[in-house]
């Protein structure tokens, strides 16, 4: 299936490494040109080294820490500018700690809605006059499967995702008359990075290896394993493209059966 996203200029945050990063490569497979977008200068040199070698579409990159007052704006207008425009936002940042609710003071809980929340805010914000200059506007957020069933020790991460998700469904209900398309995807336990990290916070809490809980968190699915990020990609891109031009305010879960609810 051709997703007709050769030429288009997608915005993907976070996407240094883990989830983000596996998108940006699969967009760029597809023939979009792909801002990508880390706090760590390091890791995103590392990516787009490693992305600029695909034989189709463009790579550009923006450091910037979205935590940073200001540095949401900036980074949209700058991929802009690099772009040549805006078709697709993708917004996604890192999770907060892991812990229970009485672990973290009100400091904590603030950086987590910052995080978690109002970057996406900030973004879509910053990226809707461009998008409203694109025939094919789309905008993913990328939250979590918790926003449907809690993951327990994330206490920050089910709160706050959950209002993301609020989020989306408002603005694709208020801004689909103009033809902006928000969807959100939430994966679950994929084998990213991030994921390895909450593991071994788990194995420092139980005395297990990594690898055990790996195994243990792995049997939630009924088809007994994490996703790839790979997996998670091919779902994120094909919702941003025009091939599914009239799919809006879905939350799409990817968790390979871990979400035990019906709806």
């Amino acid at each position: 299936m051709d997703l007709g996203l050769k030429g288009l200029r997608a915005l993907v945050t976070g996407s240094s490494r883990g989830l983000g990063y596996a998108t940006a490569k699969k967009l760029l497979l597809e023939g979009a040109i792909v801002t990508i977008n880390s706090r760590s200068k390091e890791n995103l040199d590392k990516a787009v080294k490693s992305l600029s070698n695909l034989a189709t579409g463009k790579v550009c990159s923006i450091e910037a820490d979205l935590l940073i007052a200001g540095a949401p704006e900036k980074v949209v207008s700058n991929a802009a500018e690099q772009m040549g425009g805006l078709d697709i936002l993708i917004t996604n940042a890192g999770g907060p700690p892991a812990g229970a609710f009485e672990s973290f003071d009100e400091d904590t809980w603030e950086k987590a809605v910052n995080l978690s929340f109002l970057s996406h805010v900030r973004l879509i914000r910053s990226a809707l006059p461009h998008l409203r200059k694109s025939d094919h506007a789309s905008v993913l957020t990328i939250t979590s499967y918790s926003v449907k069933q809690p993951i327990p020790n994330l206490v920050l991460s089910n709160s706050i995702r959950a209002a993301t998700v609020g989020l989306t469904k408002s603005l694709a209900l208020e801004l689909g008359n103009e033809g902006i398309r928000f969807n959100s995807i939430l994966p679950a336990w994929t084998e990213t990075e991030r994921v390895h990290e909450l593991m071994s916070h788990r194995a420092n809490l139980s005395g297990r290896s990594v690898e055990e809980e790996i195994k243990l968190q792995s049997q939630s699915s009924p088809l007994g394993r994490m996703a790839s990020p790979e997996e998670f990609a091919n779902a994120t891109v094909f919702m941003s493209s025009p091939a599914a031009s009239y799919i809006t305010g879905v939350m799409l879960s990817v968790d390979g059966g871990m979400y035990k609810g019906v709806l």
